[in-house]
């Protein structure tokens, strides 16, 4: 693959995996950048339409213990039952073996990442899987961060690294693919967009 293809390779199914790093509510305390409730939102749906659509999904904490506190409720419940959630010391999730491990054993080429905070949690990882050969995302909207100087320099780092930037909802409707899929309705109802709640309303309407 030549180094611009990843940018013209589509997501899909088969190929991604998504990485949720850290929405800890210690974390999304201090969240400046996106409505705190607008972020959990993201991050939720994001998790329920990669669950629908069999898209592997590893999620972490760091020092849930004994600094940032545990995954916000919201995210543990969408997760399947028993989900593991790998908790860590390492700044940058990529350094601990047991999250990259985890990644590893998914088997997919492109790594759709989301963090609190948006320029240490998502990018450093996502930086360092560049690194490494993968193709790496960063949902921004499914991210959070604790000023705007943190968010601008965080993306314009990733930008520089050739990580790829996006939003939470193109990414995975990307990897649905086709709105004819038996799946496609519960994708969305996942993705909770509101106009395509809105969409799905009217469809309803005239079908009834």
């Amino acid at each position: 693959m030549s180094e611009h293809s990843k940018f013209l390779e589509p997501i899909t199914r088969e190929n991604a995996a998504v990485v949720l790093v850290d929405h800890q509510v210690g974390l999304l305390s201090g969240v400046r950048d996106i409505p705190v409730g607008e972020l959990k939102h993201n991050v939720v749906a994001m998790a329920r339409a990669a669950i629908v659509l069999g898209v592997p999904l590893v999620v972490t904490t760091t020092a849930a213990d004994s600094m940032w506190g545990p995954t916000t409720p919201e995210l543990v419940e969408a997760l399947p039952a028993g989900h593991k959630i790998i908790d860590r010391s390492t700044v940058n999730a990529w350094h601990d073996d047991r999250v990259r491990e985890a990644i590893e054993a998914a088997g997919r080429r492109k790594l759709i990442f989301a963090g609190v905070s948006l320029e240490v949690c998502a990018a450093l990882p996502a930086i360092a899987a560049t690194a490494a050969g993968y193709d790496a995302y960063v949902a921004v909207d499914a991210s959070g961060t604790f000023s705007r100087t943190k968010r601008e320099a965080g993306l314009l780092r990733m930008q520089q690294a050739g990580v790829i930037v996006s939003d939470y909802a193109t990414l995975l409707v990307e990897a649905l693919a086709d709105n004819g899929l038996p799946e496609a309705g519960a994708s969305y109802a996942a993705l909770d967009m509101p106009f395509a709640v809105l969409v799905g309303q009217i469809s309803a309407a005239y079908q009834a």
